[in-house]
């Protein structure tokens, strides 16, 4: 089984389980094209889609960018954390950035693909998941995952799930008696 195939399965079955409250409120706000009051900075979403695109990349499916991942994960922060949570991912994202630079010499962003992997790789091979900026990084992969797998584009794209199973068909024949 390829990783996409695996992810792809894990997140369907948490799509379903947690879609009907907070995915779908985050995803039509999203949509909107509001501005998100206390969001993430330009170069932190810079960031978070640069690291969305090496978990998720574009293939046969899209990629986590090209469904909108970024603002999803925007809207979640913004409004569904509290406001230490927020100051807390946000910082470690900033972390992340910084990680990055001395490591690689230039923003994710502005890496090659390769070298977007590589860094992306060092920060998951971190010893301690808990200590920063390793423990944003998880907590931002699930929120990739997540966001991707609760968007519509995939959900009827490449899951072809049904939201609402069956069809309704107005010009169905009766049955004579």
């Amino acid at each position: 089984m390829e990783r996409r195939d695996l992810l792809r399965a894990l997140g369907a079955a948490g799509a379903m389980a947690l879609l009907p409250n907070q995915s779908i409120a985050a995803w039509a706000r999203a949509a909107s094209g509001l501005r998100v009051v206390d969001g993430l900075t330009e170069a932190q979403l810079a960031l978070v889609g640069a690291i969305a695109d090496v978990v998720l990349p574009r293939t046969d499916s899209p990629s986590a960018t090209d469904v909108g991942v970024p603002a999803f994960i925007n809207v979640i922060v913004s409004e569904n954390y509290s406001t230490d949570e927020r100051t807390a991912f946000m910082s470690g994202l900033d972390a992340l950035d910084a990680k990055v630079r001395d490591g690689a010499g230039s923003a994710l962003a502005g890496l090659s693909p390769d070298a977007q992997a590589a860094a992306v790789a060092s920060i998951e091979g971190a010893p301690d998941r808990r200590a920063e900026p390793a423990r944003t990084y998880w907590r931002l992969k699930g929120l990739i995952i997540h966001g991707y797998f609760t968007s519509e584009a995939v959900m009827k794209g490449v899951l072809h799930t049904e939201i609402m199973p069956g069809r309704f068909d107005g010009a169905a024949p009766m049955p004579h008696a």
